[in-house]
């Protein structure tokens, strides 16, 4: 409880025109793009590392839960305050300290969008890979705490393969960095990865020294139709078993196509059942023989469409509709969950069909977004929450899915975290001494369990 004696005290580490604590101001810090919601007691938005480790101390001493927030484009209620108390905004820290291209190397601030960061690097022809779909409003501190990935990080990894190293402030007020401007650092634990994906449960990214890469020679992109959706899955695993590997090789169905064709008119094959956008990129000649290989490789599995962009306007349009995909899905109905498991790309065929058959049999319609390439599948569901017995078979459809992928050798997510969504399915991929050695590791560092309590440790 913030009692109007610790309220003064938070405001004397702060001006008062950065602290939020009336309802209708906290209203908009109380859930993120989950269906679910929690209100805070108050919300604080500091402006330097120095705030952060000052704010954190005083609310360890009064034991209040504490949320870290960036944008809120999360999708699995992670900066949800779960046990209300204060919610960390880092919109006010978000300053590109310094770019060095020479040494690979960028230090940002948690509250940086990630798209002005790509804005930033352009001029100089580098980019930071990691892209996920909320880009144009995510943050990098938000993509660090989940461990964000993207159509691209089929070739390029996540976040956590380009963080070099942090500041982190714990939950009694202490500031610790680790990692450094080198490309080549293996001193010591990585403890990147350990804060990388905890989601603000053992500390929180006040600063970041994040690797970036050149911008590629060419890029090649395309996109092929297919009458049948299980020739499109087996299209991925044969051109990722033959040893390509795009860019991004991104899935999408029939019902995804025409709910964005009905809203984007963008020309797409309403009759498909299924389609991939396939990019490439690299030097000039290696594109065109990657591009040679995919072909053959899609005529083979009987593509009956397949269309190259030939312009920088074609390729934005057909990525335009792959990014517009959860926005333009989200009007079929007053609520969506977009979930996110991963199986070995060899199981990409068996999971799309388990989806399909797990949806028809609770009579719900289903959309399925992949990024294919890597096994990271993102069946949406449209429903209503206010009607009770279809939101009911809409977690029973998400239960089974998450059963389907542990039962396929895979994982609870690719890239949107755990958080609210899916703490209690950990069982299903962790074995208890790993959920137990977790719980260690928070108890070490946050032993009143302040940070973002109640989700999955």
């Amino acid at each position: 409880m913030i009692s109007p004696d610790l309220t003064n005290q938070f405001l004397a580490i702060v001006d008062p025109a950065r602290w939020l604590d009336k309802k209708e101001q906290l209203f908009c810090y109380a859930y993120d793009a989950f269906v679910e919601e929690s209100m805070p007691e108050a919300v604080v938005f500091p402006e330097t590392t120095e705030e952060v480790s000052q704010i954190l101390a005083l609310a360890s001493a009064h034991q209040l839960p504490v949320t870290a927030r960036g944008a809120g484009t999360s999708v699995c209620g992670a900066p949800i305050p779960a046990r209300h108390g204060l919610v960390i905004c880092f919109s006010q820290m978000d300053r590109i300290i310094e770019i060095n291209t020479k040494d690979r190397y960028i230090i940002v601030e948690p509250g940086v969008v990630n798209a002005d960061l790509q804005a930033a690097l352009a001029p100089d022809r580098f980019f930071f890979p990691p892209d996920p779909g909320s880009m144009n409003m995510s943050t990098i501190g938000g993509n660090i705490a989940q461990n964000a990935g993207g159509p691209r990080c089929l070739k390029y990894g996540v976040t956590l393969d380009y963080i070099l190293g942090l500041e982190v402030a714990l939950a009694s007020g202490k500031v610790i960095t680790f990692g450094s401007k080198n490309i080549k650092d293996v001193t010591g634990y990585k403890l990147a990865a350990l804060f990388c994906g905890s989601e603000g449960t053992l500390g929180l990214v006040t600063k970041a020294i994040l690797k970036v890469v050149p911008v590629p020679e060419t890029v090649k992109t395309i996109m092929a139709t297919f009458k049948d959706l299980d020739d499109t899955a087996t299209a991925v695993t044969d051109i990722i078993g033959s040893g390509i590997l795009p860019a991004a090789m991104e899935l999408m169905d029939q019902l995804t196509l025409n709910a964005i064709e009905d809203k984007a008119g963008l020309g797409l094959d309403r009759e498909a059942a299924g389609t991939l956008l396939i990019e490439v990129d690299g030097m000039a000649e290696a594109c065109d023989k990657q591009i040679r290989l995919i072909l053959e490789k899609l005529h083979a599995h009987h593509a009956v469409h397949i269309q190259e962009a030939g312009t920088a306007s074609d390729r934005e349009r057909l990525w335009t509709a792959r990014r517009s995909a959860y926005g333009v899905f989200a009007k079929l109905a007053p609520d969506i969950i977009s979930e996110d498991v991963t199986v070995p790309v060899s199981r990409v065929p068996e999971m799309v069909r388990r989806i399909i058959q797990i949806a028809d049999r609770h009579k719900l319609r289903v959309g399925i977004l992949a990024h294919a390439g890597d096994g990271n599948m993102h069946p949406m569901i449209p429903a209503d929450k206010s009607n009770a017995e279809e939101w009911e078979r809409v977690m029973a459809v998400f239960d089974e899915i998450f059963r389907a992928a542990a039962d396929l050798e895979g994982t609870l997510s690719g890239e949107h975290g755990i958080g609210l969504a899916k703490a209690k399915y950990l069982p299903l991929v962790m074995d208890p001494g790993t959920i137990d050695f977790m719980k260690t590791i928070k108890q070490a560092v946050d032993p009143d369990g302040i940070l973002n309590p109640g989700k999955f440790v």
